[in-house]
């Protein structure tokens, strides 16, 4: 499916506003997530110039970046290094914008590139121009721009980070009814992704876009953790060993490190570089600290490798014998858990909570109460009014056995079933 350039209203105005002052811009997101495609929607009507490099000795890298940027420059002689290339740009009239992207790949090159750069910015950068620098890799991008001891730490006016887009975002570029679960069951299977969006067919069933991502001959999906992994240089089969390990249900520490056969003190480094890339979320109880409590939890946080670890992996063999409802309720099972994100995003501050037997899928403070509580029970169906009804009793009987009680004596209690995608 082709589709159209839609939302990103706040990033285009950031890079509106960073146009406006000039300077040093960082742009970085999960590969996939539309940075390309926003940042040269953006150029195009600003009259940018962009340069995507490419991975090669950094002679070759310095050719191609002056090859892409050869209207801006307006030079026949090719520059030998970066030094030279960034001595033209110094030397062009007029104010310019210019975007780098893939920068991680030119620094994995010349890792001497940040410390010239970090002159370049500081002394010879033309008034007004701006310079955009974009990456794919969360990890490599932080190690850049956020750690103090990097020459560009402090460089950039802005870290823009682009996330992935929301349900009705998707459903407004793919022209789906936001209203119809199936609509959300599509979503839980492709995420906030555009990339993945693309597969969708009009008229296609959520089982056929699940069977052409991952199931079919050389799936797209087949290999798409590997590389995600890869961009963002997490070691390679202990990580995909510990993310089977949490999508076939391990969330605990002591769990995963038991799946694993190992101790839960050898994980601790693993677990941190998939926080730091975004691939895995840590949940606390509500209103708890790691200082506070060793009451964590940690889930996949994309949905589309949530469902390569929960379903793709563990029923790949399998999946083709599957009765039509076998595979429907193994989506079905995925979106629910997507759907609990989702509910818990739309309540600034909403976490889980969960002690001894009794657990909660949302607590939030409460919108309409100031300094009340809401606690909601989530069901990714439609329930009838007596079902809802029979929910919140149970919910109320539930929260007089609960320690948050005695701290909150304010609260509301809520059931969110699928009817809110109409709200």
């Amino acid at each position: 499916m082709k589709l159209g350039f839609v939302n990103r209203e706040r990033e285009l105005a950031e890079l509106d506003g960073a146009h406006r002052r000039g300077g040093l811009l960082v742009i970085y997101g999960r590969r996939r997530v539309g940075k390309t495609r926003l940042i040269r929607q953006w150029l195009q009507a600003r009259g940018g110039h962009y340069s995507q490099a490419i991975e090669a000795q950094h002679d070759i890298q310095t050719q191609q970046v002056f090859l892409d940027l050869g209207a801006l420059l307006g030079e026949k002689i090719v520059p030998r290094t970066w030094s030279e290339l960034l001595e033209l740009l110094s030397r062009t009239k007029g104010r310019w914008v210019l975007c780098l992207d893939e920068f991680p790949y030119l620094t994995a090159s010349d890792p001497t590139l940040p410390s010239r750069l970090q002159a370049w910015l500081d002394h010879a950068l033309p008034p007004g121009c701006l310079v955009i620098l974009a990456g794919s890799s969360t990890r490599m991008m932080h190690d850049l721009f956020l750690n103090r001891a990097a020459p560009l730490y402090g460089r950039a006016r802005k870290l823009l980070r682009i996330e992935p887009m929301g349900y009705p975002a998707f459903c407004d570029a793919c022209g789906l009814n936001p209203e119809r679960p199936e609509s959300f069951e599509k979503f839980a299977c492709v995420g906030g992704i555009p990339k993945y969006w693309e597969f969708l067919e009009p008229g296609q069933d959520v089982v056929r876009l699940v069977e052409s991502l991952y199931f079919d001959f050389a799936p797209y999906m087949e290999q798409e953790p590997q590389r995600i992994l890869r961009d963002e240089a997490v070691g390679g089969l202990n990580a995909l060993a510990l993310l089977e390990a949490v999508g076939r249900g391990a969330e605990r520490p002591s769990e995963i490190a038991g799946r694993l056969g190992t101790a839960q003190t050898n994980l601790s480094r693993l677990l941190q570089q998939l926080l730091d890339a975004s691939i895995l979320v840590r949940d606390l109880p509500y209103g708890e600290s790691l200082r506070s409590t060793r009451k964590v939890l940690y889930r996949i946080q994309d949905p589309t490798m949530r469902f390569w670890f929960r379903v793709f992996s563990p029923h790949r063999s399998l999946w083709p014998s599957y009765e039509p409802a076998q595979k429907r309720k193994l989506i079905h099972d995925h979106a629910s858990t997507v759907f609990e994100d989702t509910c818990r995003d739309r309540f600034p501050g909403a976490g889980r909570f969960w002690e001894g037997d009794l657990e909660f899928d949302l607590v939030a403070p409460d919108p309409e109460r100031r300094g009340g509580v809401l606690i909601a029970e989530v069901k990714w169906k439609r329930l009838t009014p007596s079902q809802i009804k029979s929910t919140l009793k149970q919910l109320e009987a539930t929260w007089l056995r609960c320690s948050l009680r005695a701290r909150h004596p304010r609260v509301r209690f809520a059931v969110l079933d699928a009817s809110i995608l109409s709200r």
